[in-house]
Formats: C-alpha cells, structure tokens, sequence
C-alpha cells in the first residue's frame, strides 16, 4: 500500500472515530464503484434490441431518446428503473459505508436516485435523496405534487414485454443456446392499456426526476429536506466530518461546492473526498482536508482493513 495513500486512510479513520457528527454527500461515483454501470455488459443484457434498432448506446443517453411512441418509451423506462432501482448492486460499496457510520450521528444528502442507501440498511429519516428517485413516478404537467409507487405497474410492464423475475429480484431473461440474451423473445413496446396515467388530470405519468421544473418536490422531499437542514445547523460549529464520495462536476452546486463553504467556515470541520480521478479541494481548507484518489469501494475496504 502507498505511504501516502495509507496516511490518508489513517486520517480519515481518525476523523471518522473523533468527528461528532459525518455528514455524507454521494454522487454517481458511489454507485458506479458498486457495479451499477450504465453501459457495458449490463446495457447489452437488458437493452441489446434498444442498441440495435434505435442506435442508444447506454442507459443515461437513452433518457434523454425521442422515442418513437409511447410504448416503445415505457418499454425502455420499465426496463431502466428495474435494473437500477430493484436490483441490489452487485459489489457491497453502500454496505461497507454503512459498516463505517453505523452506530453515529450521520446524515446523507445525494444526487443519486437509485436508492440503494436505504436498500442497503441506511436510516431513511437520515437521507436526502435531492434529484428524485426512480421507484416514483409523478404527473407530467404536474397538476399536483404527490408521487406514486411504482413497483408494481413496472414489474407488469416487464412481463408483458417477456422478462421474468427471478431470485433475489433479479431480471430474467430468455437466452440462446450461448447464453446470450434471446431478443427475439423480448418486446419493445409495452401494451396501450398499461401506460400509467394521472389519477386526478388524465396526463401520462412521468418519472421523479429532477429534469425540469416540472419536478415534483413531495411531502417526503421537503421533510427530508428539512431534517438535512436541521442536521447541519445542530452541528453548525461542531467537529463535523463532510466525507464526499463520487461526486463529479455535474452539480456541484449540491453537494461539493457547500461541503467546501461549510468546512472553510467551521473551523472545526474537517472535509474528506474518495473520488477516481476526481478528488481535490481549495487551498484554503487544504490543511483540514484528505483527498484520496482511489475507487470509492477499494478505499472503504482499505479503511475498514485498517
């Protein structure tokens, strides 16, 4: 192990032993650590005809694809929210993290809408899930801001394009004599009848996600918010740990630009960023600062190891 790369550890276990309060801010890098890849082997097993015939070549662009109608786009959403909502990742990273904080005074803010905090055992009145969640879905105009459950109505849209459930919630597929996905047997649209509808305008339903400023911010959403903002101000001048994991550049605004602010205006806060490629800090709170360059879950692994 890298001198360098083991005092950070030994700092951070430090700071996590001794901090009065860990306030947790994760983003698409945590999760990536975990497995939950939008591209690769993942998308060819679930989304191969969606590649073939449409062009898309991973799961994040694929949000964003003019569909040609709207079976063929509930198809692919179906598809998407189940693999990335319903199934556990396959590496236990959020697991390990919760190894780390469990039995302190935590809180988690994230951009993340995958929800697997709380899949892996995270106290759901200690979580801010900022962008939405794929497990809800909302009017599209909105007409009003409540947000549905949608388990159940996606797992019907599955089986009626051909997939299956297996064990531990895992999407079954149809395979050919090599083991590959049989797209032959899968259907790209969804019936008419199954497409999820506004109860209260008549709309076509939409996901919970923070696209536009048609996001819905529901009861749950202010309640968390509120709660992530009483938790900063209990520990407002205390010896807070911020630990950032997996954050890029996308919204800084969330989460890293206020872990920075935060630290550099308590004095007795310390800041810790476990991002590959990505893991820097300003100059002015550099001296209450570890930045380990590493994959999120290799490095808790290390941390618990030492």
């Amino acid at each position: 192990m890298d001198q360098d790369y083991k005092e950070k550890l030994e700092k951070l276990k430090e700071e996590l032993e001794n901090a009065d309060a860990v306030a947790i801010g994760a983003g698409a890098g945590l999760s990536a650590s975990a497995g939950l890849d939008y591209s690769g082997e993942k998308f060819e097993k679930y989304f191969g005809d969606f590649a073939e015939k449409l062009g898309i070549r991973d799961m994040y662009s694929g949000g964003f694809y003019p569909f040609p109608d709207e079976e063929t786009m509930w198809a692919w959403w179906t598809r998407h929210i189940y693999v990335n909502r319903y199934v556990s990742p396959p590496r236990p990273v959020y697991s390990m993290l919760l190894d780390l904080v469990k039995g302190r005074d935590y809180f988690v803010i994230t951009t993340n809408v995958d929800h697997q905090f709380q899949k892996a055992g995270f106290d759901k009145e200690r979580l801010f899930y900022t962008q939405g969640d794929y497990g809800l879905w909302q009017c599209s105009t909105p007409c009003h801001t409540r947000t549905y459950d949608n388990k159940e109505k996606v797992v019907k849209m599955l089986y009626a394009q051909g997939f299956a459930i297996g064990e531990n919630s895992e999407l079954a597929v149809p395979e050919t004599e090599d083991g590959r996905t049989d797209f032959s047997q899968l259907s790209m649209r969804v019936p008419s009848g199954l497409i999820p509808y506004c109860p209260v305008c008549g709309e076509m339903m939409a996901m919970n996600l923070r696209a536009d400023d048609t996001f819905v911010e529901d009861e749950g959403w202010h309640k968390a918010s509120a709660a992530y903002a009483k938790f900063l101000q209990e520990h407002k001048d205390k010896h807070i740990l911020f630990l950032e994991l997996g954050v890029g550049g996308n919204t800084p605004g969330i989460v890293k630009y206020p872990f920075w602010q935060m630290t550099h205006d308590n004095k007795n806060a310390f800041y810790a960023c476990i991002n590959s490629g990505e893991a820097f800090c300003p100059a002015e709170i550099a001296d209450r600062s570890v930045c380990i360059d590493s994959d999120i879950g290799a490095a808790l692994k290390d941390l618990s190891a030492e």
